[in-house]
């Protein structure tokens, strides 16, 4: 077995084009992973220099491999289980700010830098007042850049030319925006200059992004056949499933300077990116949401196995393509073939997604979800969606404890007050009463539910169905009704 570097495996010189905030593992089986494919296919020739934006950790295995790695995909792919491997070699070097802040400036000198990619985590795109410019470097992401930008600004003399395409791929709504205004806080609060301003709104373009690849990360189980397999000691290999997709709001003229689209990827550029990042809350985590507490109590451990099982995975279909795609206002045809790709990506073999993962901070979750839809088919339609009110029934009857369809104790977690509640809802008399507590919660809903024509009823002949009839056949009932 081969030590994993540039001198045991072929890794190409490039310019650097690209500026990387983050050396995580989602990043390297993602953007990196695309950049590889686009040197490859396209012709993009490009390298990525690798910012650590935290000062947590040191890059020592980076620099032992020379930044080389393999990215393992796993999953379902028109219907077929893949698993491959892909050497990523795109990466040219990696550095810490927080012990080279002189070599980080420098990046901004670079003359071929077009791009710069980050995941900082949800908490990243954040304004920190008590950041200074004369910090080496500033604690947050946005000043961080901000520094970077201004470095370039008076290193090009304002060439407009040398501005850069921001791609943010935090998992925040609209991130592109919020990191523009955040920058625009760091030039007032540092007084960086009209001049400034003016090149970085008309130099830089910010586009928000939405990112999708489950990636569970290194193989801490199996990496001893994986080395085996590949032949080489690689400690950075990233494990990820085959689905992607990249949403970039931006104009033909980024596709073309990114031409991801040429390789045949799954990345979009739109004009507005929140219809898309509604169709994945909507479509995926909603169901994701709804399944959880129906298959748990049906005794079902794992999400893939709950959307195989006869029962559940209809109901899962029925919430999915009946209910909760009717709510959603893009083609058709794109929602399915994006519901087809999620119960794809539910059902993979290689990731044992487990239902109760997804149940904690549950009604959070249903309130971001699936409520939304609920009120918006119940516009559309004229009823209530049927499915998604029996998911919310089966989540009340988890917090009831007790035992699950195989005998298993159920034992919820969750917030104190969200415990509380559900705890005294059900001292209550009767399944009209403990609807009614539950709807009628401002602390879980910011509003009353009850006030919805028809809802309180039937979520109350829903959970008299699952504690008469059992789970199971309170789903069957439900679907032939």
């Amino acid at each position: 077995m081969l030590p994993l570097n540039s001198k045991t495996a072929r890794k190409p010189a490039r310019p650097e084009r690209i500026i990387q905030f983050g050396e995580g593992n989602f990043l390297r089986a993602f953007a990196d992973w695309i950049v590889s494919i686009m040197n490859e296919h396209a012709g993009f020739n490009g390298s990525v220099v690798v910012v650590k934006p935290t000062p947590r950790g040191n890059l020592d295995v980076f620099q032992r491999q020379d930044c080389l790695y393999h990215v393992n995909l796993q999953g379902i792919e028109k219907g077929q289980a893949r698993d491959s491997y892909r050497l990523v070699d795109v990466i040219s070097r990696a550095v810490n700010p927080y012990v080279q802040f002189d070599e980080y400036m420098k990046l901004a000198e670079l003359p071929d830098v077009r791009f710069v990619i980050s995941n900082t985590t949800e908490a990243g795109i954040v304004f920190d007042p008590s950041c200074r410019f004369e910090d080496r470097p500033a604690v947050s992401y946005p000043g961080k850049l901000t520094q970077l930008l201004f470095h370039r600004f008076q290193h090009f003399r304002g060439d407009k030319d040398k501005g850069v395409i921001i791609l943010p791929c935090e998992l925040v709504f609209q991130n592109g925006h919020r990191l523009k205004e955040a920058i625009e806080q760091y030039i007032e609060l540092w007084q960086l200059g009209n001049d400034f301003d003016e090149w970085f709104h008309s130099a830089c373009r910010i586009c928000a992004t939405l990112v999708d690849r489950i990636v569970p990360g290194f193989p801490a189980k199996t990496i001893d056949s994986i080395k085996e397999k590949l032949q080489y000691d690689d400690n950075l290999v990233v494990q990820g499933e085959v689905y992607h997709l990249w949403v970039i709001e931006a104009p033909e003229s980024v596709a073309r300077e990114f031409p991801a689209q040429a390789c045949g990827l799954n990345v979009q550029f739109v004009a507005d990116e929140a219809p898309y990042h509604q169709r994945k809350v909507t479509l995926l985590n909603g169901p994701h949401t709804l399944l959880s507490p129906v298959a748990y109590l049906s005794g079902i451990d794992i999400v893939r196995d709950a959307c195989q099982d006869e029962t559940v995975g209809a109901y899962v279909r029925k919430v999915m393509y009946d209910e909760l795609l009717e709510t959603l206002d893009l083609p058709k045809g794109e929602l399915r073939q994006f519901a087809d790709d999620v119960l794809e990506r539910f059902t993979n073999p290689f990731i044992d997604h487990q239902v109760t993962s997804i149940m904690l901070n549950a009604f959070p979750k249903f309130a971001t979800r699936d409520l939304p839809g609920l009120k918006e088919y119940l516009r559309r339609k004229g009823k209530l969606p049927a499915g998604i009110v029996f998911g919310l029934a089966a989540l009340i009857t988890y917090y009831k404890g007790g035992d699950r369809e195989d005998g298993k104790p159920i034992a919820p977690n969750d917030a104190p007050g969200i415990m509380q509640l559900l705890a005294e809802a059900w001292q209550c008399g009767n399944e009209q009463e403990v609807a009614g507590k539950v709807l009628g919660s401002r602390m879980l809903w910011q509003e009353d539910l009850t006030r919805i024509p028809g809802l309180q009823d039937l979520l109350a002949l829903y959970l008299k169905a699952i504690r008469q009839s059992g789970m199971r056949a309170a789903v069957k009932q439900m679907l032939n009704q």
